[in-house]
């Protein structure tokens, strides 16, 4: 096994837009070693961050058994994951990478704990996805949502990011229980309940959320965009580098503060003409109109309006940096400006 003095994560789902913001971050604080695994060879700017690059299949079993025995794995970010709106496409596909992809990567990480005589640490980023509404005014009349409430998700992705959830957890608390098996060290699981994520560094992939970050990048581009929800649609979204400092800071959380496996994190909540209209401030000749669509819609309105995350304030002092205007006004509009300023 290869180890740097500091520790070693491996990064799954490396290429996506989480992934990439991460790997830099970790990089330029210096302080951890980076193996990344995705479907699709790195890129030469994430090759380079990485001591270790891997493409393939978080499905592969013998891929994953190859880098744990040659890479002494302290934490796992597992980024990898198929989204909403495939997975309702797909939903068999969906429960095969994101409930069994993510159990391989649990066995894993388990055996790692086992071989280390210590817990490997497990970040799972979960979503704003496993809660499940039913209606939009019962969504209005309930604001800010606990972990504990409407556990009902109404998408394959939120079933199984939940169900996932509840893996973790298992690994952590129960599992090898009986007999001499007890004495195991277990992994340690924490996972992140997140909100829509914007990113001013990655273009939106189709993600069920990304009716916000596309409008600031059609706009940008001086493209018209028409949104697949309607105006009224409001959800909580979080910035990119609040999303990897929510990560990071549960990452180096101690074990003894934490009183759950599972953090809501929460920033700040716009509905689509609220984003609508800083971008037509911001880009004049922003062109923006509604034509929902009626699948997309409809898991948008199933999920709150905003997120209670007072747990994770309280057990390991998470508070975001980016509110609405600074998320606005100091990150996504001055980074996308220059993203499309150079391609002209």
């Amino acid at each position: 096994m290869t180890r740097t003095p500091k520790g070693t994560v491996l990064v799954t789902g490396s290429n996506g837009e989480i992934g990439r913001s991460l790997i830099e971050r970790i990089k330029d604080e210096g302080e951890l070693g980076i193996v990344t695994l995705d479907l699709t060879p790195a890129p030469d700017a994430i090759r380079a961050l990485a001591d270790a690059s891997y493409a393939g299949n978080i499905m592969d079993r013998y891929l994953l058994d190859q880098i744990a025995a040659h890479h002494e794995i302290d934490a796992v970010f597992h980024l990898a994951a198929l989204l909403s709106t495939r997975g309702e496409r797909d939903p068999e596909l969906a429960h095969q990478v994101n409930v069994e992809g993510t159990l391989n990567l649990l066995r894993v990480a388990q055996q790692q704990s086992g071989r280390l005589g210590r817990p490997v640490k497990f970040l799972f980023p979960s979503s704003i996805a496993v809660y499940g509404l039913p209606s939009v005014p019962e969504k209005a009349k309930v604001g800010r949502i606990r972990e504990e409430e409407w556990n009902v998700p109404i998408t394959m992705y939120g079933c199984n990011k939940l169900y996932c959830e509840h893996l973790g957890r298992y690994f952590t608390h129960h599992h090898r229980q009986l007999g001499a098996l007890s004495s195991v060290a277990r992994l340690d699981f924490r996972a992140l309940r997140f909100p829509g994520l914007i990113s001013a560094d990655t273009v939106p992939t189709g993600g069920t959320s990304d009716f916000g970050p596309e409008m600031l990048h059609a706009a940008a581009r001086g493209q018209s965009y028409a949104s697949f929800v309607g105006p009224e649609a409001k959800i909580p979204f979080m910035a990119m580098p609040d999303a990897v400092s929510a990560l990071l800071g549960l990452l180096r959380a101690s074990k003894d503060r934490l009183t759950s496996t599972v953090y809501n994190v929460d920033a700040f909540s716009l509905s689509a003409a609220e984003i609508a209209s800083r971008v037509k401030t911001a880009f004049p000749g922003a062109d923006t109109t509604y034509a929902p669509d009626a699948v997309r819609a409809k898991i948008v309105d199933s999920w709150p309006e905003s997120m209670d995350d007072a747990r994770a304030r309280a057990d390991w002092d998470w508070k975001p940096e980016f509110d609405a205007d600074r998320a606005f006004g100091e990150y996504l509009l001055p980074k996308i400006r220059a993203r499309y300023a150079a391609k002209a």
